[in-house]
């Protein structure tokens, strides 16, 4: 790397580790600039940046593979940053020809006012998540209360901390107990996770190497099943979508989703629908796995299994696949069939007390930004990326993991930084200005901010606006 502070490459190090073998040459990746970025003592921006350029790293193994010489890689802790708050920069074009903001819709609002630590019984405090309409009503279901701020709080406030994570998590819902860093380190779930690397890679079975699929850019004729929603998954499988990779999008519509969330993490994929529960959609599904070379998984744990189409299935139905599976709480441990959430992951690891307490909140407070869940979309992007260049060379299906609670600990171990109360939080008008990529699709003519990651040769981009969720048929394109 160029002269970065030790600071600023101690993540980036721990991921080249998961890469292994020799290190990509001195004068290959640079990552300039420091935090703070957002009003945070953790280096938010600096571990985006660093997963962001292990992404470029990924890339040019793969861009080598094909018989290029590697490229040059760039990225700037700042524009990393600002990537963990996409939808501060999605501006729609009004009648007047001017683009402005666009706000997140009311439900969202409304979710970000009750998703918040809460003060308990027993002097804790927990954080109740209430996004989605049938993971709100298990939630509200354990709470005996309406969907307000002010009944949540009352609510809450007569339970033991402990008890109500334990019935939330058997209700199916979603919430975590507020912990310091120290409590989830001794906890058995973080005390799993302390001893796993942060990106998981497994070998699922054996099969003959796979030369990659001709074309102009690294992923250029790998074929991606995205299986995601909301938002690590979506993010990752972006990341390879700018890579050049064909992401189809498999969804059913009548399952939830968040607008602003579609529209910021869909770029350069395809949409179709498939019910899985229905044997003409399982075999449709069984189908497109055969020929795809990634499938990526960020149903609740075990819930695709339960489908009949868990990781070591998928594999036999096409071996040299690469499976990677995106979650809240990791790849074992006593938590590690529940669901959660980004607020979720930032309560239980100690994001959250700490948060509050460094910056004299007086109590928990959420850091601003989706910290977990852009960082685990980077960390999975950066995996399956690995997992092909080793399908290559080696052969064998993969077995990606990524959590976020896994990501949030990686940001716990970078240290903190001083200065942060007067941080600019976003990017000014000159500094976002080279980045913003017009798109014109079923949300209109928008500017959004567009991939950060500089590569000499292979610009990453989107070949494809948003798509119309269920828009396109459930098929391949062809290779060429």
């Amino acid at each position: 790397m160029d002269s970065a502070p030790p600071h600023q490459a101690r993540a980036f190090d721990t991921l080249m580790a998961i890469r292994g073998g020799p290190a990509p040459p001195a004068a290959e990746v640079s990552i300039e600039g420091a935090d703070p970025f957002f009003r945070t003592p953790f280096k938010a921006g600096e571990v985006a940046a660093a997963a962001i350029a292990a992404c470029g790293v990924a890339a040019n193994d793969l861009w080598a593979l094909r018989g290029h010489a590697r490229q040059r890689i760039e990225v700037r802790v700042p524009e990393a940053a600002a990537t963990l708050r996409t939808v501060d920069y999605t501006r729609a074009r009004g009648a007047d020809g001017q683009h402005r903001h666009v706000p997140i819709p009311q439900a969202m609002a409304q979710m970000l006012r009750v998703t918040q630590p809460w003060p308990t019984r027993d002097g804790r405090w927990f954080l109740p998540h209430l996004n989605l309409p049938r993971l709100s009503a298990r939630v509200l279901g354990v709470l005996a209360c309406e969907n307000t701020p002010e009944a949540v709080r009352a609510a809450v406030a007569g339970w033991e901390g402990a008890a109500l994570e334990e019935a939330i998590a058997a209700a199916g819902a979603c919430g975590g107990l507020i912990r310091s860093a120290e409590e989830w380190r001794a906890h058995p779930q973080g005390a799993y996770l302390a001893g796993r690397p942060v990106v998981e890679i497994d070998r699922l079975g054996a099969s003959p190497p796979e030369p990659l699929p001709a074309g102009p850019r690294p992923l250029a004729g790998i074929r991606v099943l995205d299986l995601t929603r909301i938002l690590a998954g979506p993010v990752g499988s972006r990341g390879l979508a700018e890579q050049g990779a064909d992401v189809l999008m498999v969804t059913s519509p009548d399952l939830p989703q968040t607008p602003e969330h579609v529209r910021d993490t869909s770029h350069g994929k395809r949409s179709c629908f498939l019910d899985l529960k229905t044997p003409s959609g399982a075999a449709r599904f069984a189908e497109l796995v055969r020929e795809a070379d990634v499938v990526v998984d960020g149903y609740r744990p075990g819930a695709l299994a339960r489908l009949g189409f868990g990781a070591a299935v998928l594999a036999r139905l096409r071996p040299g696949l690469v499976h990677l599976s995106v979650s809240c709480f990791g790849s074992g441990g006593p938590f590690a069939d529940r669901a959660g959430w980004e607020q979720v992951a930032q309560a239980v690891t100690g994001l959250s007390e700490a948060q509050g307490r460094l910056t004299g909140a007086g109590q928990p407070k959420l850091i601003f930004a989706p910290v977990c869940d852009y960082t685990t979309g980077y960390l999975a992007a950066y995996g399956v990326m690995l997992a092909l260049a080793r399908r290559a060379r080696e052969g064998g299906s993969q077995s990606i993991k990524v959590s976020l609670c896994q990501s949030a600990m990686l940001l716990q171990r970078q240290g903190l930084v001083a200065g942060f109360e007067e941080a600019p939080e976003v990017l000014t008008e000159a500094q976002l200005a080279p980045l913003q990529v017009r798109e014109q699709g079923i949300h209109g003519d928008l500017l959004t901010l567009g991939p950060v990651l500089r590569m000499s040769q292979t610009p990453p981009r989107w070949d494809r606006p948003t798509p119309e969720l269920g828009g396109d048929r459930a098929e391949w394109l062809d290779r060429s």
